[in-house]
Formats: structure tokens, sequence, C-alpha cells
């Protein structure tokens, strides 16, 4: 079985699913995520986030830039 992955607009306390899929792919590890399990993203670069620690290294990258 071929799982899809999702395309989604991220919102700040929800997300609309652009192009259906059962996953997205964390900006940062490259994991699979998903969409039951999604829990952190960014709205504004749009990116999913697999943990916090994922979302800390992207929050230090960005910082230090």
């Amino acid at each position: 079985m071929n799982k899809k992955k999702a395309k989604l607009h991220y919102k700040h306390n929800s997300f609309d699913i652009i192009e259906e899929g059962e996953f997205v792919i964390c900006a940062v590890s490259g994991k699979a995520i998903p969409l039951e399990q999604l829990n952190y993203w960014n709205v504004e670069l749009q990116e999913a986030y697999f943990s916090p620690i994922e979302v800390n290294k992207r929050f230090t990258e960005l910082k230090y830039k």
C-alpha cells in the first residue's frame, strides 16, 4: 500500500488540507509525520516539524542567521 504525501496550509491553530494524503515531511529531520500525529508547525515558514526538538533546531538556526 502506497501512502501519499499531503499538502497543507498551516494556520495558527489548525491547518487546511490542500491535497489529500496520509503524511507530511518534517522540514528539519526529513521524517514522515502522519497527519493524525502532526502537532508542530510554523505558520510563517509553512513548515511541519516532527517534535519539539526539530522546532528548537529551526528556531536556533533562524535566530543566528
